[in-house]
């Protein structure tokens, strides 16, 4: 068997292969992210009588929607072998930006669609200075990133004068704030960015060739694919996420705080990747797994605060999560 049948294989990829071959084998691996939502919400349920109130579980859906937005971006950056540590600063940046733009432009709904057009644009303008340092600058993805991380703080601190930026739009809390059908919108742009980014991870040429780079870069190469411009693209999508998110946070608080927003949801994000099944190595990955990802971090923040753990130990507790799920990636992949 050839390397490129291999790679395909590996990422349950072959394009002659049958509906159902390409639907996942029932193996523990394979389900374990949904086993353990099913598992932990009865657990939540019975530890808490007010956890599946429905007001409860539609608090816990709009805080996950913020990170699992950008983590469903992170999803592709990490398939393909790469990382990006600087989401938790650009969602700041991009949040102080879009305020200032938005005060520009005024009152009305014209200025908020402009601004939200203009919030994806520099997310993915961000998200493209990531992409030009790893492939054009040779610089690893997690270096880069780490350096981009501290200078979109610095410049968010600077810009807003370390003060808090408010929104003098009356229409623009109803952005983050508004409900459709009883759902919050932010969770709607999560659901609807999750299925738009399967049907492009799975059913398009690019997806493929996102698991191919992340698989093999050197078989990539040899398949002639464009590693470095699929390896560039990755951090422009997670970049776009990240522009609305920023939009989603600000536009629910109708504020940003420089100092405080968007701080630590880079590992928010990564966590809800890897628990979700993805490789931390690369090459195979779902967005589903990160949507089940992204709920288990919610419901395990929602119920500690439920039964009154310290918020201190919160942050233990999450990275004890994220080692059990490496450690079953490292032993499944054995």
């Amino acid at each position: 068997m050839s390397e490129v049948a291999k790679m395909n294989q590996k990422s349950g990829l072959s394009p002659n292969s049958s509906w159902l071959n390409k639907l996942p084998k029932f193996t523990l691996s394979n389900w374990a992210p949904l086993v353990a939502l099913l598992i932990l919400v009865v657990l939540s349920a019975m530890a808490s009588d007010h956890f599946l109130i429905p007001r409860n579980l539609t608090n816990v859906l709009r805080q996950v929607s913020y990170t699992g937005i950008i983590a469903l971006g992170m999803t592709f950056v990490i398939i393909a072998g790469g990382i990006d540590l600087s989401v938790g600063s650009m969602v700041a940046l991009v949040g102080v930006l879009v305020i200032m733009l938005l005060n520009y432009l005024g009152d009305g709904w014209m200025a908020v669609t402009v601004s939200i057009v203009a919030a994806t644009a520099m997310g993915a303008a961000f998200g493209a200075v990531n992409g030009l340092l790893t492939t054009k600058g040779k610089i690893t993805a997690f270096v880069a990133t780490l350096a981009t991380m501290s200078i979109f703080r610095s410049l968010t601190l600077y810009i807003s004068d370390a003060g808090e930026m408010v929104s003098q739009n009356n229409h623009y809390p109803d952005i983050g704030g508004g409900y459709w059908m009883g759902i919050p919108i932010p969770v709607w742009l999560f659901i609807g960015l999750a299925f738009l980014g399967h049907v492009v991870l799975r059913h398009t040429a690019f997806g493929r060739h996102v698991c191919a780079v992340g698989s093999n870069p050197k078989v990539a190469t040899y398949s002639a694919i464009n590693v470095q411009r699929v390896y560039f693209l990755t951090f422009v999508i997670v970049g776009f996420t990240v522009g609305l998110s920023a939009v989603m946070l600000s536009s629910r608080l109708n504020s940003v705080s420089p100092g405080d927003a968007g701080l630590f949801y880079e590992l928010d994000a990564i966590a809800a990747v890897v628990i979700g099944g993805t490789s931390l190595s690369g090459g195979k990955g779902t967005l589903w797994g990160t949507v089940i990802g992204a709920i288990i971090l919610g419901i395990i923040n929602n119920m500690l605060n439920l039964i009154g753990v310290s918020p201190y130990l919160q942050g233990t507790v999450k990275g004890l999560v994220i080692l059990i799920a490496v450690l079953m990636q490292f032993k499944r992949d054995r």
